[in-house]
């Protein structure tokens, strides 16, 4: 079971007690980014490329466990970077923990097994690690030979140990319908606990845009895939409808301060794979940032995402409205035949900006100006 039934009975609680308070607007995950800095320099990865004044700034266990509790999510994902890097992660896990909350530590794996100590199996806990399909794929999009050995290898020791695996894989340009099914397949003979996919994060800084998928394309392509994977064991830790989403057979629209992001900039407006200003509490990201301007449809950046972090929130109110139709592609799968759902016009959507660079150099400005004067009172 990709989704543990406690998890799933916890987020429809959570999701009614939003609705019988009337919120519009609330989270269901936090994605928590408490350092920027990797092992890895992925090409596909905009969340690398920072001068070293940033990467080397760490958010604290207290203003961690603050984020998590600002905005109630019942689910926190903890990507980086490396979140293994972190000196603190052991204590930043247990404290999410502690509050009740479904942990996913994003992790790529290879310092697992040196940091395994600093946790202890839990029913709240996944390890979801990073494995862009087998190890041609993957090698490539890590951009380093050798890393998927060292993976699969970290995924067994893991298990045996006694924790819950997903592992998280991202589908870029490269990726087949025959090649994927075979990763599936693999992964699943492994024994992992679940299976997260996405089409390629379009992030704006990434070094290499030209393996992002388009819409057109990501739909033909989740097709052909759930095609293959008719009548295999597939386990995957995200709603039917998002998965029908991906095959083209649902229109949604984008939910994005469904998962919002805590960083060591702030609150991140508007999204996960957008950084277009920030705010210093979770209230004020939801009461100021003008989400009608974002989204396929209205932003250009928006044109082509189909990422989970914005849409998989929308799948999941689907579920809630219409639990028949989502029990329905839960016990048939996917439709991979006929027509698909007419797109989102893009006539009308306004251009891209692109600020974030006067983001990074004031941040970087104020990390000097910061330590300047701590400096003076040292002395």
């Amino acid at each position: 079971m990709g989704i543990p039934l406690l998890q799933k009975i916890k987020v429809a609680k959570y999701i009614l007690q939003q609705k019988i308070k009337g919120n519009k607007k609330y989270p269901l995950v936090l994605m928590l980014e408490p350092l920027f800095r990797c092992n890895l320099t992925c090409a596909g990865c905009g969340k690398i490329d920072y001068p070293d004044e940033i990467l080397n700034k760490r958010m604290s266990v207290k203003d961690c466990l603050r984020a998590v509790d600002e905005c109630g999510v019942p689910i926190v994902s903890i990507p980086g970077g490396e979140p293994l890097v972190h000196n603190e992660i052991g204590e930043i896990v247990q404290g999410i923990i502690d509050k009740g909350k479904f942990v996913y530590l994003c992790t790529n794996a290879l310092l697992l097994e040196k940091k395994l100590h600093l946790f202890k199996p839990s029913k709240y806990l996944t390890f979801s690690i990073h494995l862009d399909g087998l190890k041609k794929e993957h090698d490539h999009s890590v951009c380093s030979e050798g890393v998927y050995d060292k993976v699969v290898q970290a995924i067994k020791v893991v298990k045996q140990k006694g924790f819950r695996v997903n592992v998280n894989c991202t589908l870029f340009h490269q990726m087949t319908p025959k090649r994927t099914a075979k990763f599936f397949d693999f992964v699943t003979e492994l024994g992992v606990d679940g299976i997260t996919v996405s089409p390629g994060y379009a992030y704006e800084r990434a070094p290499d845009q030209k393996n992002f998928l388009k819409r057109k394309k990501t739909k033909n392509l989740f097709r052909n895939i759930f095609k293959l994977g008719k009548g295999k064991k597939w386990s995957f830790s995200q709603s039917s409808l998002f998965l029908d989403f991906l095959a083209g057979n649902q229109k949604y629209k984008c939910t994005p301060w469904g998962n919002p992001t805590r960083n060591i900039f702030g609150w991140q407006k508007p999204c996960y794979l957008l950084g277009e200003g920030y705010t210093k509490t979770f209230d004020e990201l939801i009461n100021t940032t003008e989400w009608d301007k974002y989204g396929t449809g209205n932003y250009e950046k928006c044109a082509n995402c189909m990422v989970h972090c914005g849409y998989e929130p929308t799948a999941a109110e689907d579920t809630i409205k219409h639990p028949l139709k989502a029990l329905k592609v839960a016990l048939l799968g996917p439709k991979t035949e006929g027509d698909m759902v007419p797109d989102i016009p893009l006539n009308n959507q306004r251009p891209a900006k692109y600020i974030f660079e006067k983001q990074v150099e004031e941040t970087v400005k104020k990390i000097k100006e910061e330590k300047t004067q701590k400096q003076a009172t040292y002395q």
